[in-house]
């Protein structure tokens, strides 16, 4: 079940020999239960960085994060811990699939840390991503799209109420990019998650209704 997502004035740098670089300054936003955003900005923006503290891969330095019921500006470790695997799913460009594991295996991964390992569920993304004749294959046996269907039928498994997607098709070519995202944003809409889209692409930005820009930490 998805909660609304709640940012106000979150700051986030980094210690070099330099000085601190500022990778985030006030950056405030909101996410209602079930919509869909991308953020879009050049390298460097802060795009990932931002993702990743919503995801509590990363800690801010300031400001209030709230999803739900959870103030993430205020979990220990284990807690962070806990919240992403219960409440988050992440899809990453580079797909960071176990290459021990066939493609079922892995789409159940995170389902079964869950505690969620539903098989009509799992069985109905494999059929809908097009990989049901593919689920004794592993990774090394599969292209490059259908290992990143691979990650995104994982992430959905879960029935995560927050997908945070970091070039979800960075690494696809036009064609293949626009099939995956309209079946990644079509499966998360079905399980009732909302969805933040990192993406440097603005054919695919074009493609959600909603759309949040950065620049130099900022949000334009």
């Amino acid at each position: 079940m998805s909660s609304p997502l709640i940012l106000k004035r979150v700051r986030k740098s980094f210690s070099t020999q330099d000085g601190p670089i500022h990778v985030l300054e006030d950056v405030t936003f909101s996410l209602k239960a079930g919509e869909m955003l991308a953020i879009t900005g050049e390298s460097g923006s802060g795009k990932s960085t931002l993702l990743h503290i919503v995801g509590a891969l990363e800690t801010s330095d300031g400001g209030e994060i709230r999803y739900g019921d959870y103030d993430l500006s205020n979990l220990s470790e284990n807690q962070r811990t806990q919240f992403r695997r219960s409440m988050v799913g992440i899809i990453f460009q580079q797909y960071n699939l176990v290459p021990s594991l066939n493609v079922l295996a892995n789409v159940r991964l995170h389902a079964r840390l869950a505690g969620r390992d539903d098989r009509d569920w799992t069985r109905y993304l494999l059929d809908r991503l097009g990989l049901d004749s593919l689920a004794g294959r592993y990774p090394e046996q599969l292209s490059g799209g259908q290992q990143q269907r691979v990650a995104i039928g994982r992430t959905l498994a879960a029935k995560p109420g927050l997908i945070l997607a970091d070039e979800p098709t960075g690494n696809l070519d036009e064609r293949s990019s626009g099939t995956v995202f309209e079946l990644m944003s079509d499966l998360a809409e079905e399980s009732g998650a909302s969805m933040i889209v990192v993406t440097h692409s603005n054919e695919l930005a074009g493609r959600i209704s909603r759309n949040l820009h950065l620049h130099a930490g900022r949000v334009e």
